[in-house]
């Protein structure tokens, strides 16, 4: 839309107050910060929600790969071959054994549930969930018969435990006596603590070498399940179709999908639906243009008239006042989308600081999954949202320009 040097003057001039102008301009300053507002609740709940979705999914894929062939009754005595041809199959990047067994830990008294990780140990420490997020102690401790481990760090908080302590596993599967089966309970030492993000891994997971796993478990030479990372997570169904077949005798694959099928899919549902709720704050914010571009031609009708009849054309008194509100919601999309980034960038600070004012746990680790407040912003998600504002307030300053560009000046001269 391209203004001649009177068209910009004239929109310049009306949107700055006017004598006995000043309530038009409050509403329109109203207009703009509501924009801002709007525009800035989009951009930080949908980076949050995108960031909660992607740190998820990083850290669960990270521990548990994108699927695994699980072993009928939690045995999977031919993995090697499991391994074998998972490695065969086009788009498989790696394949690894892995035991996980519920079990119960204790220390000084305490008892915690826990879940054992059997891992080869130089999956152990090239694991970047665990590798890169070790709070205390070393993981090259952690060596097959070295009865050492690492644990998460909210289960070392529970169980009042720290490097060096050495902590008990109760496996109830124990030997059979005359008395009955005697649980075993076998001593280990903490290695390493370390902190993945996501509590209920920190508050379960012992992590342990396979051949440790094994003997705790009395698995003999089988393990739990194969753990399988392909080169698209988006596509692993497909990629592993094949495999499937050929290995549905010895076990069943179950991908990332299906393991977190429901947490995936209410996050999913959660972000359309706050996508939708919050862009009613810009459809008010626009509603608000409407109106004050509605006053502003009731309070210009005279001026507006005058300079119709100086020659000013229809088409110039739309531009002129179509000009004025879009300006207004660009002016407020820019501010909005800048203090969308401020806000993420201090995001966990100002978290702290409200728990610190207000005395209460905003992001209790527990409920919320995460141990800190994520986020990720999309840049075309951005877009869509300037997009959204600036489109608003284009559609709802149509009116009220086409308005003063319909204005009579015969009519309104009439008496003057």
């Amino acid at each position: 839309m391209i203004l001649s040097r009177y068209e910009r003057m004239i929109a310049r001039r009306y949107l700055l107050p006017g004598k006995g102008e000043g309530f038009i301009f409050l509403v329109a300053s109203i207009s703009l910060i509501a924009v801002m507002l709007g525009v800035a609740a989009l951009v930080i709940v949908m980076s949050v929600m995108n960031g909660f979705r992607a740190e998820l999914f990083d850290k669960i894929v990270g521990l548990n790969g994108h699927a695994v062939v699980q072993g009928y009754g939690g045995r999977l005595p031919d993995w090697r071959d499991v391994i074998r041809e998972a490695k065969a199959t086009p788009g498989v990047v790696s394949a690894t054994p892995l035991i996980e067994q519920p079990l119960f830990g204790s220390f000084n008294g305490r008892s915690e549930f826990i879940l054992a990780r059997g891992m080869l140990v130089s999956d152990i420490r090239t694991n970047e969930a665990i590798s890169k997020n070790v709070k205390m102690g070393d993981l090259a401790e952690i060596v097959p018969g070295s009865s050492k481990v690492a644990i998460g760090a909210r289960l070392a908080e529970s169980l009042g435990a720290s490097v060096g302590d050495t902590f008990s596993i109760v496996n109830v599967q124990g030997h059979a006596s005359p008395f009955g089966t005697v649980p075993r309970v076998i001593p280990y030492t903490i290695a390493a603590i370390f902190e993945v993000g996501i509590y209920d891994y920190d508050k379960a997971f012992v992590v342990m070498s396979m051949e440790d796993a094994q003997t705790l478990l009395l698995l003999g030479d089988a393990v739990g399940m194969v753990e399988i990372e392909t080169v698209d997570a988006d596509r692993v169904g497909e990629i592993l179709a094949p495999l499937a077949a050929r290995v549905g005798d010895k076990g069943t694959i179950a991908d990332w999908r299906s393991m977190n099928e429901t947490l995936f899919e209410a996050l999913a549902v959660e972000r359309v639906v706050m996508f939708w709720i919050l862009s009613l704050i810009i459809l008010v914010a626009a509603f608000n243009i409407l109106s004050s571009l509605i006053m502003l031609v009731r309070a210009k009708t005279r001026d507006i008239a005058i300079l119709r009849t100086m020659g000013a054309s229809r088409r110039a008194m739309l531009r002129i006042f179509m000009t004025v509100g879009v300006t207004i919601g660009t002016l407020g999309t820019a501010a909005g989308v800048v203090l969308g980034f401020v806000v993420l960038y201090f995001r966990q600070g100002i978290v702290n600081f409200v728990q610190t004012v207000s005395g209460q746990n905003l992001w209790d680790p527990s409920i919320r999954f995460i141990t800190e407040l994520p986020s990720r912003t999309d840049p075309f998600e951005v877009i869509a949202i300037v997009a959204l504002a600036i489109g608003s307030t284009f559609v709802f300053t149509l009116y009220p320009a086409w308005k003063a560009a319909s204005t009579d000046p015969v009519q309104v001269l009439r008496y003057e």
